[in-house]
């Protein structure tokens, strides 16, 4: 898809493949068939730059024909560099400013429990994000309201555009941080399908306080040139860096 486009984030894309699998294929309740159902579960993406995967799980799942995922990044195409709310179905929000999508999680999950639903909110977090003054905003505001139908899923993958996360502002102690701000903290490997799905299952049953799964990821995960390197952050392979992409990714999958 990127390498059609000729522009794109592969990185966090790749890196983030098994948590989207487990989300759209065996946790969400959600309906491709109604896609505005009421009761149905929120998936915030906050880092809307790695939209590739969530497209992928989108057509695969039913919203659209994955014939259409070729169409990313063209002009009329509902497929857009970042995700925009009003042209998918199955988009929650429209993102792309990073630091904001949290916030937006937040107040939903709040509002659902003002109205007494019980469908939960999943935010799809970048490491990088945590630069933004915003998003611990709403990391201070989950916690005060004590928004436990709020699952924060965060992309560790120690990388953004212009460098590693580390040097450009550190984080560290991310596990301590979160913990400080009274959220419940549980430290995953991002690519193990069933700590995945033990975390989530872990914040289902956390009724005191907002649950942030620190997912630690691969960026560029399955092709050997990509994997943690943060030029591939933003930039798309050219045709004989794509069929060498391809060709491993396909020999992992094996």
């Amino acid at each position: 898809m990127i390498s059609k486009a000729g522009s794109g984030h592969p990185a966090g894309s790749l890196g983030m493949v098994e948590v989207f699998v487990t989300l759209y294929f065996d946790i969400l309740n959600h309906d491709p068939k109604n896609p505005d159902w009421p009761m149905r579960d929120r998936l915030i993406l906050s880092n809307g730059h790695i939209c590739p995967v969530l497209y992928a799980c989108l057509a695969h799942s039913g919203y659209f024909s994955p014939k259409q995922l070729s169409s990313l990044r063209k002009f009329g195409s509902p497929l857009q560099g970042h995700p925009e709310r009003t042209k998918l179905s199955g988009v929650e929000i429209t993102s792309g400013p990073l630091g904001s999508g949290l916030a937006q999680a937040a107040g939903i999950a709040l509002a659902a429990k003002m109205d007494g639903m019980r469908f939960r909110v999943f935010a799809i977090t970048s490491d990088g994000e945590h630069n933004e003054g915003s998003h611990w905003e709403a990391i201070m505001f989950a916690s005060k309201y004590r928004l436990t139908n709020l699952t924060q899923i965060i992309d560790r993958n120690k990388i953004q555009l212009s460098g590693n996360t580390e040097d450009i502002m550190p984080i560290e102690p991310f596990v301590e941080k979160y913990k400080s701000f009274n959220w419940h903290v549980i430290e995953i490997n991002g690519h193990d399908f069933d700590e995945i799905k033990d975390a989530i299952s872990q914040a289902r049953n956390e009724y005191q306080a907002p649950t942030a799964i620190i997912a630690n990821t691969i960026p560029g995960k399955g092709v050997s040139f990509m994997e943690n390197r943060y030029e591939w952050h933003g930039k798309a392979p050219n045709k004989i860096e794509t069929k060498k992409a391809l060709k491993e990714l396909v020999s992992h999958d094996k």
